[in-house]
């Protein structure tokens, strides 16, 4: 679910954008797989970034509509995913969902923990599903900051937040498993804690359906050539609201090595996507003061992503 923001680096004009945002809502109104609807019609051999995004941002919505009308399932995924995620959280410590969407497993998460994490965060490539997610917090009684930012250059500093999870968020990333991972443990102090359909656990339909959505494979062989530990690794059943019998959800739990003697501060630490410099909420936005880039908001939501970076050195002292 994650990529980069929209724009058209990855077509080669303006007007093919355009026809691509035309396209996928068209087949998204259709209640036809609009990211196939890419691949096939502007002849994209994986799923593009940018296809991605506009995917995630038609669905805005469609996952609260499924909180509400499936509530028992929606509980028996977050409970169950709150225990994966609870023994590698440690005292005061910080959690952060990648793909956040509209916050409907990161509520229910929250909720389920045994200890309240003194920080807690989320992000998504797609506003809209951020704004969605703001809303669903705050029905839900639960507080999180929600930005949108880019799975491959995470707004956070290094061993900055204690737990990282996902939730079937990586998975349209199939050829960038490598830099996925990478990221996730530069962020994290303690763990990983990965949920995504395992392609090598799966039967052959199930196989087949992965490589025809481009879908990310070979999670595990390549956690294990990175820096951690492969502290668990199995399918978890029949349990949850995106597991089915041709998507199957696993997890792929990753212990951070020579961590352990490191602290939890209790607080995540902002870090500019583009210099990796530390960033300070400033209002609604943020900034860099060591190199003067500021990130602004729209309508509250900060937009952390390297495309949204303005160079303003003097900001917060002109009035």
């Amino acid at each position: 679910m994650q990529g980069t923001t929209l724009k058209c680096r990855d077509l080669d004009s303006p007007s093919k954008l355009c026809s691509l945002l035309r396209g996928m809502k068209q087949a998204y109104e259709n209640n036809e797989n609009c990211m196939e609807y890419a691949r096939h019609a502007h002849g994209f051999a994986n799923n593009l970034a940018v296809a991605t995004e506009i995917s995630y941002d038609l669905q805005s919505g469609s996952y609260i509509e499924y909180a509400l009308a499936e509530e028992g399932i929606t509980q028996e995924w977050c409970s169950h995913l709150a225990a994966l995620v609870a023994p590698y959280l440690p005292p005061n410590g910080t959690i952060l969902e990648v793909g956040a969407g509209e916050a409907t497993t990161l509520a229910g998460v929250l909720a389920a923990l045994p200890a309240r994490p003194s920080q807690a965060a989320g992000f998504d490539i797609s506003w809209s599903r951020c704004a969605h997610g703001r809303q669903w917090l705050k029905t839900m009684n639960q507080q999180a900051d929600l930005v949108v930012a880019d799975l491959f250059h995470i707004p956070f500093a290094d061993n900055s937040v204690d737990v990282v999870y996902t939730s079937h968020s990586l998975e349209p990333n199939g050829g960038r498993e490598e830099a996925a991972l990478k990221e996730l443990l530069r962020v994290a102090r303690c763990a990983v804690v990965v949920v995504e359909p395992i392609y090598e656990l799966a039967d052959k339909r199930a196989q087949a359906r992965m490589k025809q959505h481009g879908y990310v494979r070979g999670l595990k062989v390549t956690a294990e050539t990175l820096d951690c530990i492969v502290d668990d690794y199995r399918l978890l059943g029949s349990i949850g609201p995106e597991n089915s019998e041709v998507n199957p959800s696993g997890v792929l739990a990753l212990k951070k090595k020579n961590n352990d003697s490191l602290a939890s501060t209790g607080r995540m630490v902002w870090r500019c996507p583009l210099t990796n410099s530390e960033m300070i909420k400033k209002g609604d936005g943020f900034f860099s003061p060591t190199t003067g880039i500021a990130y602004a908001s729209l309508d509250g939501i900060p937009l952390l992503t390297r495309n949204h970076a303005v160079l303003a050195s003097s900001f917060g002292t002109v009035t």
